[in-house]
């Protein structure tokens, strides 16, 4: 056995959140892509089950109010709350998070007033993130502004309205820098809006804490909520009554039943919602949620680091030097949970990786991106995968 496999064998035997994997549905592969879709927590399918049969089946129209639909967006935001640094009341879950950004970039931009007339976005964020961006700037009759997130200080001035950022950088897995972006951007009077997408469920976040004015998510990645789960929208507790979302619907009305011609906004995080809830997707989020109980996110943060150390060092003890470059920072306060690594006919690399029960994903043009999920990927998988990699390479 080799020194890596060894080691990782002594890394899962002091794992304390080794026993987590329980509650999940694993089947031998070694699953590196729940930065995209985390795995299937084991509670899931009997409550979609019961959701269906009985609450839908049998109770049918009851359920809005005897089994907690009405209220489930509010109820489950205040259980995503704690894993993003949030006090109760400040989230609410639905939409998509391309919604929940238009939702918060355009509120911000009227927050800020009419003589704040620019918008900065991420030079390298997720491409729907851009597009909306440059949507909401002509809607508000703003001007986008593209920089990096290194450049956002030297950029801000007095005409900045909002900014929106990414806290990790799909592509590359860099962590920005929360607080001392935050703080740069309300020194210049700014409101900060940050999208937590590949950050929520893997490191501490501390929304409250730094101050943040608005925040979106989504909950198919780190939160295991499944395909399609609905995403999240934070509305700090003191801007909540200056919130003026764009998309105004019944069930952000402050008496959704009055079907007033005439719109009044709920208090509260309530004003980001807007139509329907999704409740099947919703409710299977609101269970796979429990898989959080009793769980530490500083802890999650440890293994996350210690994961991506141990598969950088097996990387490169297992490669050919040069074969592949690492695109992730090496500083900690640098690095979200993931791993990229360059090479030149990576989308074939992928696809020998999927086949010998390695998996995680590619991004054009050359780019091997790996996920770990501290819940349930364990050291001995970590050192598989970077055995397999070698071996593919070569």
């Amino acid at each position: 056995m080799s020194e890596p496999a060894l080691r990782a064998e002594k890394l899962d035997a002091a794992d304390d959140l080794a026993p987590l994997r329980s509650r999940f549905v694993l089947d031998g592969v070694v699953y590196l892509d729940g930065n995209s879709l985390g795995a299937l927590p084991a509670n899931v399918p009997d409550r979609v089950a019961d959701v269906v049969r009985r609450q839908w089946g049998e109770l049918r129209i009851r359920s809005w109010e005897e089994s907690g639909w009405w209220t489930a967006p509010e109820r489950i935001g205040d259980r995503i709350a704690p894993l993003v640094g949030a006090a109760p009341g400040q989230i609410v879950v639905g939409d998509s998070t391309s919604v929940n950004v238009f939702k918060a970039l355009v509120a911000a931009a009227r927050m800020a007033g009419e003589d704040r007339t620019d918008i900065l976005v991420d030079a390298t964020t997720f491409p729907t993130d851009g597009y909306i961006a440059e949507s909401a700037a002509r809607m508000t009759g703003r001007t986008l502004r593209v920089v990096t997130p290194q450049e956002v200080p030297a950029a801000l001035g007095p005409r900045t309205a909002a900014v929106l950022l990414n806290h990790v950088d799909y592509r590359t897995g860099r962590l920005h820098d929360l607080p001392s972006l935050t703080a740069a951007i309300h020194a210049s009077g700014a409101l900060a809006v940050w999208d937590l997408c590949h950050s929520a469920g893997a490191l501490p976040v501390g929304l409250d804490e730094h101050g943040v004015d608005l925040a979106v998510g989504c909950t198919y990645k780190y939160l295991n909520g499944g395909p399609g789960a609905p995403a999240y929208l934070y509305v700090r507790r003191d801007l909540q009554p200056r919130f003026d979302s764009p998309l105004p619907g019944w069930n952000s009305h402050a008496d959704p039943f009055g079907m007033s011609p005439s719109y009044t906004p709920a208090p509260g995080a309530l004003r980001g919602r807007v139509g329907t809830p999704d409740i099947l997707s919703m409710l299977a989020l609101e269970a796979a949620l429990e898989v959080w109980d009793d769980v530490d996110i500083t802890a999650v943060r440890a293994k996350s680091l210690a994961l991506t150390d141990f598969f950088l060092q097996c990387v490169t003890a297992y490669t050919e030097p040069g074969r592949v470059e690492s695109l992730t920072p090496v500083p900690h306060e640098e690095r979200g949970s993931q791993v990229a690594l360059r090479c030149e006919d990576a989308g074939e690399v992928m696809k020998r990786l999927i086949a010998g029960g390695v998996v995680g994903d590619f991004r054009h043009p050359d780019v091997l991106r790996f996920g770990f999920t501290p819940l349930y990927v364990s050291y001995a998988e970590t050192e598989r995968a970077a055995r397999l990699l070698a071996n593919v390479l070569t």
